[in-house]
């Protein structure tokens, strides 16, 4: 469990894997929110703890198969900033997912709660391509039929 406690948001897709991230002020900028592309970072937590989540842990799985995940491309949507202390929800889902490839749907919403009700407010989104890849040569490979199977 995280120490910022279960996170179930009642407004997000139960089947979307939800992680907890609170801003610290290493994450801000000189204007005092968030540096904009500490959102990659966010999603790339998100994404680690899902395979996590999911019984797939990076190392264990680069030296089980001799591959890894590489990020080929990512687009991402500003739309509104997160500021120091602040509780975000960062998710990931599948979009796509091939033999060799994954697109990854991302977004990072605020987490605001009051006595009587929890709130999400969405700050960022992305999509983001992730390859598999021969860990010692970089050349493409199959992503292992497990991962493929635990993502379906």
């Amino acid at each position: 469990m995280n120490s910022l406690g279960p996170m179930t948001a009642p407004s997000l897709n139960p089947r979307v894997f939800q992680h907890p991230i609170r801003i610290y002020w290493e994450d801000t900028d000189a204007g005092g929110i968030v540096f904009y592309a500490n959102y990659l970072k966010f999603f790339e937590r998100s994404r680690t703890e899902w395979l996590r989540a999911l019984g797939f842990g990076q190392q264990v799985l680069r030296d089980a198969s001799g591959g890894m995940f590489v990020v080929s491309e990512t687009t991402v949507k500003y739309h509104s900033p997160a500021r120091l202390d602040d509780t975000l929800i960062v998710t990931a889902e599948l979009q796509t997912g091939g033999k060799a490839s994954l697109t990854i749907v991302q977004r990072a919403y605020l987490r605001t709660a009051n006595e009587n009700q929890t709130s999400d407010r969405l700050l960022a989104e992305g999509t983001i391509r992730l390859g598999w890849v021969n860990s010692n040569t970089l050349k493409p490979g199959r992503i292992p039929a497990p991962v493929l199977e635990a993502l379906k």
